[in-house]
């Protein structure tokens, strides 16, 4: 069993910054990437960043890109997900998943609770 905890949501400015973390616990990850999702209300869940575990590669939304860096650490099974000019329409919850590397949420094994985050105008 595998389990993600996201922590470090919450209301921020437009224009402001927040990092998000992703502790990872129940088994190894060498063979896992880390994506991040988001899901405004009303809408379909929506791909923002993944990183793989053993490389470190990784792919942007280009929503996102320029704005936001994923980044992982090994050692302490942690993924991160900083969030720089943030923007009213990135308000949404971000989930952190566990699986292959991909824009599909259905590539991915397991996931977090989520955590909320507001960005007001």
């Amino acid at each position: 069993q595998v389990q993600l905890a996201e922590s470090g949501g919450g209301l921020v400015q437009a224009g402001g910054s927040l990092r998000l973390s992703c502790a990872a616990s129940g088994r190894t990850f060498s063979s896992y990437a880390m994506g991040w999702f988001r899901q405004a209300p009303g809408k379909k869940r929506e791909f923002v960043a993944y990183i793989t575990w053993s490389v470190g590669s990784t792919f942007y939304a280009d929503s996102v890109k320029d704005r936001f860096t994923i980044s992982r650490d090994n050692h302490k099974n942690t993924a991160y997900l900083e969030m720089n000019s943030l923007k009213p329409e990135d308000t949404a919850i971000y989930y952190c998943a566990a699986g292959t590397p991909a824009l599909d949420p259905d590539e991915y094994d397991y996931w977090g609770q989520g955590t909320q985050v507001t960005v007001s105008s």
